[in-house]
């Protein structure tokens, strides 16, 4: 079987935890080349861990969080990467403030693209995961992660842009994450009745609402990677100071989660091959040759 590359592009340190961990981590087991490229460092986050109370961890958390996401790829086995922007921060209140100065958001989207163009161009990767327009969730710096890696996408495999930073590179197909829906938790919550036990994820549904969550009815396709759930949770422990231990939202038994969804969801967003929907995996319709891009087969 054919070694690919495959580059997930996140907003902050935990993202890639949250969104497709076990996608990156089984293709990671089989021998693909994988990276997560981080395009902030989560310098704004809070403490969202109501265990923590070192202040040190407080006071130096941009340094913890850097060594979180470490631990993170390591456990899922992938390469990581650093694009050197600053977190913009969740702004809140009503009328909401400005977003601080020279923050990621707040930067020309296009100017912005240019070292995730020139990763691409580095790293070659045949398939590239981002969110989608509203984000995933309305955090500015994921709707900007949006907007950059859209760009990137288009502009690493035009030799005419951005000629200073490297060859051109044209990947074979971009999807959308689509892990954190409702349906994923509606089938949860169902293993859980099933079973004759109590379900924690009741109230978490009602709260939920039908309004939110949206965007299964646009999935394109799954990967089966159940097998890998361990990896996800241990990637998500990894990161201490965002994730709440007894968060019920990430931490049902795996077995539950394995028998209720043992996949992982995403949209197909562009491709420059044809391709038959729905899909099992993200590889698939590529050729044989991983040292070819998208440039030497015809748009479909």
């Amino acid at each position: 079987m054919a070694k690919y590359r495959l580059l997930a592009v996140h907003a902050h340190p935990d993202d890639e935890a949250s969104k497709g961990a076990a996608t990156l981590a089984r293709y990671a087991d089989e021998g693909h080349d994988v990276m997560v490229a981080t395009l902030t460092g989560g310098e704004r986050g809070d403490v969202l861990n109501p265990t923590i109370k070192d202040p040190a961890i407080f006071e130096n958390l941009h340094e913890v969080r850097i060594a979180e996401m470490a631990t993170s790829a390591a456990v899922l086995g992938v390469q990581h990467r650093w694009m050197g922007f600053v977190d913009s921060g969740l702004p809140q209140g009503d009328p909401l403030p400005e977003l601080p100065e020279g923050s990621f958001a707040t930067l020309d989207p296009y100017k912005a693209a240019e070292p995730l163009v020139r990763l691409i161009r580095e790293f070659r990767p045949h398939v590239i995961i981002t969110y989608d327009e509203n984000g995933g969730y309305p955090h500015p710096d994921h709707i900007q992660t949006h907007l950059v890696s859209m760009i990137a996408w288009r502009e690493a495999a035009n030799p005419a842009a951005f000629p200073q930073s490297g060859t051109a590179w044209a990947p074979f197909k971009i999807y959308y994450d689509r892990n954190l829906t409702r349906e994923r938790f509606i089938a949860i919550n169902d293993e859980y009745e099933r079973r004759g036990l109590p379900s924690p994820y009741a109230a978490l549904l009602e709260g939920w609402g039908k309004d939110k969550g949206k965007g299964f009815d646009r999935v394109t396709t799954r990967v089966a990677c159940g097998h890998y759930f361990g990896h996800r949770e241990k990637a998500l422990q990894a990161h201490a100071t965002q994730i709440d231990p007894a968060s019920v939202f990430f931490f049902a038994p795996l077995d539950i989660q394995r028998a209720a969804w043992p996949w992982e969801h995403f949209e197909l967003a562009g491709t420059r091959v044809s391709v038959t929907l729905p899909e099992e995996g993200l590889f698939g319709q590529l050729p044989d040759n991983p040292d070819v891009d998208a440039s030497v087969v015809a748009e479909p």
